[in-house]
């Protein structure tokens, strides 16, 4: 369901929760009231698809509670796990509308809660009137693609041990919020194996 921020039930909750997000929280009362009038609040579920790939319809997403998983399906139908955003984080199209394409993956709700989102059109031609908020959200996009390739580099270079081990340690905050198919997929492994390792490795912390 989507609706403006001052109809939702819990716009006073969800308005701090703005105006604490990383991207937002060096604006100032007057850009965050510009801001908060374009954006489209989103009550998410598990599975939802905010975005679907081959998309032109380009948004820019705040996560405000819950999860965003970032997939890339290929022509065989096989899905891939970028990328996880919980709560302070955000998913971005900047990239495609940048190149003026499609955007290459779809933005699916892993964990159920509240997105708040606006057009990429919207949200730079924003970005443009504030250029300290600006500088802070290219900056975290250049951090976003490093992560990626980093992931990606990951997946060719670890064996599937240290993969779990090396998620596990990097992303504390995730453990335990996300189904073993949507980690599994993440890390390039099946859900059995994903188990089995899941298992040595909460073994291993408990006779730490």
């Amino acid at each position: 369901m989507k609706q403006h921020l001052s109809t939702h039930p819990r716009h006073h909750f969800l308005g701090l929760q703005l105006a604490r997000h990383p991207l937002l929280a060096q604006l100032d009362d007057g850009a965050l009231a510009e801001l908060i009038d374009l954006l489209e609040m989103h009550d998410t579920h598990r599975g939802e698809c905010m975005l679907e790939q081959g998309s032109r319809e380009l948004r820019q997403f705040f996560v405000l509670e819950g999860l965003l998983k970032r997939i890339v399906t290929s022509p065989q139908g096989r899905e891939m796990t970028l990328r996880f955003a919980g709560e302070g984080d955000f998913e971005t199209c900047y990239e495609a509308w940048r190149r003026q394409d499609a955007v290459a993956y779809s933005v699916v709700c892993a964990a159920s809660g509240c997105v708040a989102s606006l057009p990429m059109s919207e949200w730079c031609a924003f970005l443009a009137r504030h250029p300290q908020a600006q500088q802070v959200f290219h900056d975290r996009v250049v951090t976003l693609g490093q992560t990626l390739v980093d992931h990606a580099v990951g997946l060719l270079l670890l064996d599937a041990s240290a993969r779990v081990d090396a998620f596990s340690r990097r992303h504390p905050q995730l453990i335990g919020r996300l189904v073993q198919k949507d980690l599994a997929s993440h890390l390039n492994l099946s859900a059995e194996t994903l188990c089995r390792l899941s298992r040595r490795t909460e073994m291993r912390l408990a006779c730490a």
